[in-house]
């Protein structure tokens, strides 16, 4: 039985992450990185493919708990099952790794006594190799080819093999703790030291405190914004800072549709919402740790320059099928890798511009090559801004003219105006930038404004709309009271709006090379919230802002889209895309957010 997207929640050792469902069931995890293959890909499939419930004895299949709740401040997690025999906690988590990955799960007893089952199913490459399990002094360790895993209990409790499954059974009173700890590691190595799942458990709820209370927030609403921060840093691969724009592949932004694609990467387009996010919440560290992964992502000829790389910076990332998986809620096919990679999406040259000029600003010390590299993609931009392109929501359809792609090399020429204008020491042609600055500017009034509905459109000659023309004040385009902009709030509203949310386009109007349809998009909702509260309509942005936090699932989570009919989150979760969007909205409406939003 598939749970909802939003039954899950996720723990994490900021190099790999995985999902627990309200069932007590961890259904995805790839290890040891998050683009790696799964070991637990249930999410995908059915039981054989694997996961791990840890449950009541007796309680039948998706059968929840009673309540959970993340430790504040930390991605540790508490659920909670009251049964008529007496009531348990379970505490699941992945302590940041010395070497090798570890999944630990305490079970506690809180009251009376309850019996119960662990049922640990392994499944290596997507669901799909059945390894070899042998007991070696009282553990359990499974092989299939390049993967190993060892699985023990503290203390150790009657476990034994069924149906393909390592299953453990056994009893907790109040105040028992009985630790299970699953390590991967590489078949060919040497088994990596045990971990102490208890000593583990204080290391994780101290550096996660230590680490949320740097939180410069202190607007309303902290404590989704501070879930948001922490969701964002579960996100980020620590060796290099990159962070992928999701922990999973192909959940569907539609039901049963095919709309399924992987999110393990890193975008380039999210670099400047979530260095300003980073920066203005005081994550100094992790902003200066995100801007250097930029750099040496995007580093080279600016023509190779591509729309997302791997989480250390990897440039191929090709796309295939997983057949052997059903997909989640039957949605087909299954993909990892992403074919978008080859796309031309010419706004990213102005956000990553943009994104180094913000960190520049914020006063992050500057790298000496970075405004080479700067110069490099000027250089390419300003003789490729004019060229069709996928644009931001990378359509499968034919390419065109998109708006917000011409306005993302206006803000790259304007923020160079800007930098040289701060720094005249630096090299660069000036006025070079501002020729360019005013031809872009002139060319998307001219041609992608629709004076007759008073509103920008999804690109030139077109009737349709786009969600991220939003954006054209946020990013100083145009000023928040400039009739167009008001009127393309006003468009976008009434046009994209379902149940007061947005989407990001109508995919029936507009080809974008797929069948079916998608709901609601969370940031550009938030970016509504944003456009209301910059055009002087702070009540309406608040209560928009409000009705979005609703939205997020009890653990505080927001997946990449919502249908507001069905109550249900759609797409990849948890998506950072989303919780970035949520906290700049919480900054622009505290007050506190930094964008650039004057007219050049």
């Amino acid at each position: 039985m598939t749970q909802p997207i939003e039954d899950y929640a996720l723990i994490g050792d900021l190099m790999t992450s995985a999902l627990v469902g309200r069932d007590g069931s961890i259904d995805w995890l790839c290890l040891p990185r998050f683009d790696s293959a799964a070991c637990f890909a249930r999410l995908l499939g059915d039981e054989e493919n694997g996961h791990w419930r840890i449950a009541p004895l007796g309680a039948a299949d998706g059968e929840r708990c009673t309540r959970r709740a993340y430790v504040d401040g930390t991605l540790v997690l508490e659920s909670y099952w009251e049964t008529e025999t007496g009531t348990v906690k379970v505490i699941d988590f992945m302590p940041q790794r010395d070497v090798a990955p570890d999944v630990v799960r305490i079970v506690e007893g809180v009251s009376g006594t309850v019996r119960m089952l662990s049922t640990l199913r392994l499944r290596f490459d997507y669901g799909h190799a059945v390894p070899w399990v042998r007991r070696i002094d009282g553990e359990r360790v499974a092989v299939a080819g390049p993967d190993s895993a060892w699985f023990r209990s503290e203390p150790p409790v009657r476990t034994w093999g069924e149906d393909n499954s390592t299953r453990s059974q056994f009893p907790v009173t109040a105040g028992r703790r009985v630790a299970f700890v699953l390590t991967w590691h590489p078949s060919h190595e040497p088994r990596p030291e045990p971990t102490d799942p208890i000593e583990a458990l204080e290391c994780s709820l101290s550096d996660w405190r230590a680490w949320a209370s740097l939180c410069r927030y202190d607007g309303p609403h902290k404590e989704a914004v501070v879930r948001s921060l922490i969701t964002l840093k579960a996100l980020t691969y620590a060796p290099t800072g990159g962070i992928v724009a999701a922990a999973t592949t192909s959940l569907p932004e539609e039901l049963g549709g095919v709309r399924n694609w992987d999110y393990r990467y890193c975008w380039l387009r999210d670099s400047t919402l979530t260095l300003g996010s980073l920066l203005t919440s005081g994550f100094l560290d992790e902003a200066r740790a995100w801007r250097e992964w930029l750099l040496r992502a995007v580093a080279g000829a600016p023509a190779d320059l591509q729309i997302m790389y791997g989480i250390a910076g990897e440039r191929r990332i090709p796309e295939c099928e997983l057949p052997w998986l059903r997909g989640f809620a039957s949605s087909t096919p299954v993909r990892v890798g992403n074919a978008a990679v080859d796309q031309l999406q010419l706004d990213v040259y102005g956000e990553v511009i943009d994104s180094l000029h913000l960190a520049r600003s914020a006063g992050l010390p500057a790298e000496a090559h970075s405004w080479r590299i700067q110069l490099a993609l000027l250089d390419f931009l300003e003789q490729n801004w004019q060229r069709p392109d996928e644009g931001l929501w990378e359509v499968r359809g034919p390419r065109r003219h998109f708006v917000h792609s011409k306005v993302m090399a206006w803000v790259a020429a304007d923020r160079a105006v800007r930098t040289l204008e701060s720094d005249p020491s630096l090299p660069g042609e000036v006025n070079r930038w501002r020729a360019m600055r005013d031809a872009v500017h002139r060319d998307v009034c001219d041609k992608g404004f629709d004076p007759e509905r008073g509103t920008f459109t999804q690109y030139y000659g077109s009737r349709e709309l786009d969600a991220a023309t939003l954006l054209i004040p946020r990013v100083g385009f145009l000023p928040p009271d400039d009739p167009r902009v008001c009127g393309t709030v006003e468009a976008v509203r009434a046009e994209l709006g379902r149940s007061g949310l947005v989407r990001r386009y109508s995919t029936a109007d507009t080809d974008d090379g797929l069948p079916g349809d998608e709901g609601a998009f969370l940031a550009c909702s938030f970016w509504l919230a944003d456009a209301l509260y910059l055009t002087g309509r702070e009540d309406e942005a608040r209560a928009l802002f409000e009705r979005l936090l609703t939205v997020c699932n009890d653990v505080g989570l927001l997946a990449e889209e919502y249908d507001p009919v069905s109550g249900r989150q759609l797409g990849n979760f948890p998506q950072a895309f989303s919780h970035v969007a949520l906290v700049n909205t919480a900054l622009t409406l505290a007050g506190m957010e930094k964008r650039t939003t004057e007219a050049g």
